[in-house]
């Protein structure tokens, strides 16, 4: 609910954001957008949330349950230091949560969909990887035993959430360098969405760019190789239906034709691109056979 109510201010913000990046686009001849670009995401936009619905009342459920027995509960009271703490930790779930979502092939089938774009805008944003709205809220678990109450959890991840929509631009390039090395900006993000083997399944973070510095996916943009966005394999024509199953059904492909329960679950808890019967193209491979760092 508390998603709900932010959410009747921050629509009409992006709205007119995305009017008016479009309008700059069409004036300075950018090619920002297309129109059935756009409605693709919109689409995806709208079936990610019809079934987060379940997910998120199970994990309400959950988070209540888990709150009450929570023994720090009494310790956390809306104070301005845990709103603070809160804010850090949920960003550091979300790292985690984003970097399994491109290392783990059951997960990436739920996320490729938001990747699938080759332009990159404001309306991209709203490109919702639908099916990992089913395993989302796991990742979130730890928080109300810490003892915050699944309002104030639910409100930042929502937060969170509303940054990144700020991000997917190109009409912004760069801001001061304490900024750049701090938070996630327009230029780590679209770092994040190419398709280039140098960047591949870098620059993981939500609101804080920190996480990927920390633990090794921080990947700088090279002038030198400008990006291509979207998939290796990009997708065709406009059904969103499509876009939110084409991840799951070449997986399935793929454990079809597996010879052994062991290679089936590598398919599944490895990084795409990993194959029992071929060249290995995950990214970090990639990028060590092409010795980029």
């Amino acid at each position: 609910m508390n998603e709900d109510v932010l959410m009747t201010y921050t629509l009409p913000a992006f709205a007119v954001a995305i009017i008016a990046e479009a309008l700059v686009s069409w004036r300075g001849g950018k090619h920002w957008y297309k129109p059935q670009d756009t409605g693709l995401s919109v689409g995806l936009l709208l079936l990610s949330a019809i079934i987060d619905l379940l997910p998120k009342f199970a994990a309400l459920y959950c988070f209540l349950l888990i709150y009450a027995a929570s023994p720090f509960k009494e310790v956390i009271d809306g104070q301005w230091w845990a709103w603070v703490v809160l804010f850090i930790l949920d960003d550091f779930i979300y790292y985690w949560f984003h970097r399994a979502n491109h290392e783990v092939r059951l997960f990436w089938a739920g996320h490729e969909a938001h990747h699938s774009a080759i332009l990159m805008n404001f309306g991209t944003a709203l490109r919702q990887g639908v099916g990992e709205r089913v395993h989302k809220y796991f990742f979130w678990l730890p928080l109300p035993f810490l003892g915050f109450e699944p309002a104030m959890i639910f409100t930042v991840i929502s937060l969170n959430l509303f940054y990144q929509f700020w991000v997917h631009t190109e009409s912004i390039q760069k801001f001061p360098a304490l900024i750049e090395w701090v938070m996630n900006t327009p230029c780590h993000h679209r770092v994040h969405h190419a398709s280039n083997t140098r960047y591949l399944d870098c620059n993981h973070g939500g609101v804080l760019i920190i996480w990927d510095r920390l633990f090794g996916t921080f990947a700088a943009y090279d002038e030198q190789e400008p990006i291509r966005y979207g998939l290796t394999r990009n997708l065709t024509g406009y059904n969103p239906l499509k876009y939110a199953a084409h991840g799951y059904q070449t997986l399935w492909r793929d454990l079809k034709r597996s010879p052994t329960w062991r290679i089936r679950l590598r398919f599944l808890l490895l990084a795409p691109g990993w194959d029992f019967d071929g060249p290995d193209k995950r990214a970090k491979t990639l990028r060590a056979s092409s010795s980029i760092t």
